[in-house]
C-alpha cells in the first residue's frame, strides 16, 4: 500500500464523477463544537459516510481528507513503533502536530528512534509526561496507562478535534472491526486510522520502498514495542501484540476501549 493517490475521475450520466475527496467536501457538516444532540448526530452519520468511502482508500488519501476537514484541530498520536504513518502523514502535512507518550519506562533504544525520527522529518512533535499521581502506579499494575497515557493524551488532545492513529484490524480481535473513520464517544471527537486496512506486511513493505529507519527492536523479535517492564519478544508462531502484558490478560492500554 502507498501514501499516494491519484485521481481518476470516470463521466458519469450527469458528468464526471467526483473523487472521494471532492465528494467528502461537498457534503461536510462543519462542526467546531458539538453542542446539540442534532449535531452530533450529522457528525456520526458524515463519519460513517467517510468511513465506508475510505474502506479501500489509500492511507494518503485519508490523512489528505483529516487535514483538509479539520485543519489545525488535528493531531496524531504516535508510539515509534515505526514511522510508517509519520511519513505518510508529513508528506500532506508537513504541520501537522504529532504527540509522542513519554511514559517514563520506555526502551532506550525507543527514545532514541524518537529523535532519529524527529530530526529526519523536521517533526512538530509534542512529548507529554505521566499525569500526577503515576508515581502511584509503578509501569504494570493496574492504572499505570490512565496516568501515563490516556490522561497525557486527553490533555494534550485538548482543543482537537479529530485524532489520527496509527491502529490496525491485524493488532489484537478488539480491533478487528476498528472502522478507518468514527466519532469515538470515549474521546469525543473523530477518531481517523488511515492504517487500519494494512498488514504487518503492508507496514514493513512501506518502510523498505521508502527507506524508512526501523526501530532496532524489531531485528531483536519485538513486534509490538511498548514499556520496557510490560513488553518482551515475540516467539516464533505468536501474535504480534503477545509480548504486551503477556503475565496478564490484558489486551489494550486503554487509548483505543
Amino acid at each position: 500500500m502507498d501514501g499516494t493517490w491519484t485521481a481518476v475521475r470516470e463521466a458519469g450520466p450527469d458528468g464526471p464523477t467526483p473523487s472521494p475527496l471532492e465528494a467528502s467536501r461537498e457534503r461536510v457538516v462543519k462542526v467546531s463544537i458539538v453542542a446539540s444532540k442534532s449535531e452530533l448526530t450529522q457528525l456520526c452519520e458524515e463519519m460513517e459516510e467517510q468511513a465506508s468511502a475510505f474502506e479501500s482508500a489509500p492511507a494518503g488519501l485519508i490523512v489528505a481528507w483529516a487535514a483538509e476537514r479539520f485543519g489545525p484541530k488535528l493531531a496524531m498520536a504516535a508510539s515509534f513503533q515505526d514511522a510508517v504513518l509519520i511519513d505518510i502523514a508529513v508528506n500532506v502535512d508537513p504541520t501537522i502536530e504529532v504527540v509522542f507518550l513519554d511514559t517514563g519506562s520506555h526502551f532506550p533504544e525507543t527514545l532514541e528512534y524518537v529523535e532519529t525520527i524527529r530530526a529526519r522529518y523536521d517533526l512538530n512533535l509534542t512529548v507529554t509526561k505521566p499525569a500526577p499521581g503515576a508515581e502511584q502506579w509503578p509501569c504494570g499494575t493496574a492504572q499505570c496507562c490512565e496516568f501515563r497515557k490516556v490522561r497525557p493524551l486527553k490533555q494534550a488532545l485538548a482543543g482537537k478535534e479529530a485524532w489520527v492513529t496509527g491502529l490496525k484490524r491485524v493488532d489484537a480481535p478488539t480491533r478487528r472491526d476498528a472502522p478507518i473513520v468514527s466519532y469515538d464517544e470515549n474521546w469525543g471527537m473523530v477518531k481517523v486510522n488511515p492504517l487500519a486496512t494494512w498488514t504487518e506486511q503492508d507496514v514493513a513493505g512501506y518502510g523498505a520502498d521508502h527507506g524508512i529507519p526501523q526501530h532496532p527492536l524489531l531485528s531483536r523479535g519485538y513486534l509490538s514495542i511498548g514499556c520496557a517492564p510490560t513488553t518482551r519478544p515475540v516467539q516464533i508462531g505468536e501474535g504480534p501484540r503477545s509480548g504486551r502484558w503477556s503475565d496478564s490478560d490484558k489486551v489494550e492500554c486503554g487509548l483505543h476501549v
